[in-house]
Parts: structure tokens; sequence; C-alpha cells
């Protein structure tokens, strides 16, 4: 099972994750989520267990309780929605300029 945490102290590491739930079976992972460009926690995080019985007596025993000193909120993770891809760069077809030339 597949389970988020929320309201991840900033000073939280994967290590902490993997501690806090192998208290309740086996964690094949445990990742806090971090920003791709600070390198800085972003104040949540996945844990996967194999045993849905486990992971499901992680959830009530963990959620609201206290990890680094702020109470995280755990529960089962939804299915990543799919969303449409983004274009990059500096606003191609969003016109831009400010300045329309047909005012004169």
């Amino acid at each position: 099972m597949n389970i988020f945490v929320g309201n991840l102290s900033y000073q939280a590491v994967d290590e902490d994750l993997r501690e806090a739930f192998a208290a309740f079976g086996t964690v094949t992972s445990a990742t806090v989520i971090v920003d791709r460009i600070t390198g800085k926690s972003r104040g949540f995080g996945f844990v996967e267990m194999p045993n849905d019985e486990e992971a499901r007596r992680a959830i009530q025993a963990l959620n609201d309780s206290l990890l680094k000193g702020r109470p995280i909120k755990v529960n089962e993770a939804r299915p990543r929605e799919e969303r449409p891809r983004r274009e990059g760069g500096f606003g191609r077809g969003h016109g831009g300029g400010g300045r329309r030339s047909d005012r004169f």
C-alpha cells in the first residue's frame, strides 16, 4: 500500500519516515519529496508497505502523531491524477509584450 504523509517537518528525512513506519511492519520505501530546484523538503512524503494490514495499522497509529515536533497527517495515497503536460519557456503562445500594433 502506498501511504501519503503530510505536514512533515522540513528537517524530516527519508530515514525518519522509514523508522516511524518500520515499527508496524515491512517498509519497501520511504521518501520525503524535495523541491527540484532548492533541494529542500516540500513538507510531505510517501511510504510504501507491501502488507495492507500492517499499513492500515501504521496509518491509524501514526495519524496526528508527532514526528520531528510536528503532528503528521497520514492516509492511504490516492492514485496520481493525469495532468496535461505544461509548456515551458517564456510565454510561448500566450501573447506578450503588452502592446498591440493595431492601435495606431
